[in-house]
């Protein structure tokens, strides 16, 4: 009798498990699609960089003859990369390191609405999300503060992030309340208490922010259009645009520009890849 009602049993499930592989083999099917459609164009992009301009114009999409480096030596050589790169470097830790501190402290009272009109305040972080760029209002603070074409006055772009501070809220919701009310009986100060109690509490979310808000300053080509005008100010970006209107022709070192400027942000995303999952997670479910 148990081998027959098992028996049976497992015959109901097996139309419901091929219900479910259907729609499986659905996603994944498009997951694929999207996979190939993403990392094909990159894949042409790092083919293209191995190649020299006489292999590239007989088969752009074929496999490079040679797996040489002069495009990259050539890249680098010509394009003033060392100085650029050193530029976006020196941009993207400064700012993302003060707008990183200055979120989780700004962050924190208003999780726990520890002042009046806190739940206003992430209301309007939330509207900032929406509004377009204040170009006109921003270029005239830079130049009535004399910061304009300098690396102080670029920097100051980059200080604020509303989602940044949007993210940190909710994740600071999750911390309980009692360890506040522990380490004020404690005598623990705020600061101290922010930076070496909620901060490693947080890291998830801090790690989210920090690679956002560094990505955006990396990849930012407007504002330094706009902001600098100084060859010996110009990041990374802005050096590519000025290597492709010498070298616009010539695709092979232009190719290994591009995977060049890609690198440093590649390589921290891989770095702090297994906070953001959980740090956008929590950003985007507890409220």
């Amino acid at each position: 009798m148990t081998t027959a009602r098992q028996a049976s049993t497992q015959a109901k499930d097996r139309p419901r498990r091929r219900g479910f592989r259907r729609p499986r083999i659905g996603s994944y099917s498009i997951l694929g699609l999207c996979s190939i459609l993403y990392i094909g164009p990159l894949l042409m992009l790092l083919l293209t960089a191995f190649k020299t301009l006489p292999e590239f114009f007989r088969d752009p999409t074929g496999m490079p003859e040679s797996f040489g480096f002069e495009n990259f030596v050539e890249a680098w050589s010509l394009a003033k990369f060392p100085s650029y790169l050193m530029n976006s470097v020196i941009y993207t830790v400064v700012a993302t390191t003060i707008c990183v501190l200055t979120s989780v402290l700004v962050a924190f009272p208003i999780a726990r609405g520890y002042f009046k009109g806190s739940k206003q305040m992430l209301t309007l972080y939330v509207i900032a999300l929406f509004l377009p760029p204040a170009l006109i209002p921003q270029f005239q603070l830079i130049l009535n503060l004399g910061l304009f074409n300098s690396r102080a006055g670029y920097i100051l772009l980059f200080l604020v992030n509303p989602i940044g501070i949007i993210i940190l809220v909710n994740q600071i919701k999750a911390v309980p309340r009692e360890l506040d009310e522990s380490a004020a009986m404690d005598g623990c100060g705020y600061y101290r208490f922010v930076l070496k109690i909620i901060v490693p509490l947080i890291r998830p979310a801090i790690a989210t922010v920090t690679v956002l808000h560094a990505i955006g300053i990396w990849n930012e080509l407007v504002l330094s259009i706009i902001y600098l005008t100084n060859d010996d100010l110009f990041p990374i970006t802005r050096g590519l645009i000025v290597f492709e209107s010498v070298y616009g022709s010539n695709w092979p070192p232009l190719a290994a520009a591009v995977l060049i400027l890609m690198t440093p942000m590649l390589l921290l995303f891989l770095f702090l890849q297994r906070y953001i999952v959980s740090g956008l997670t929590a950003g985007a479910v507890k409220g």
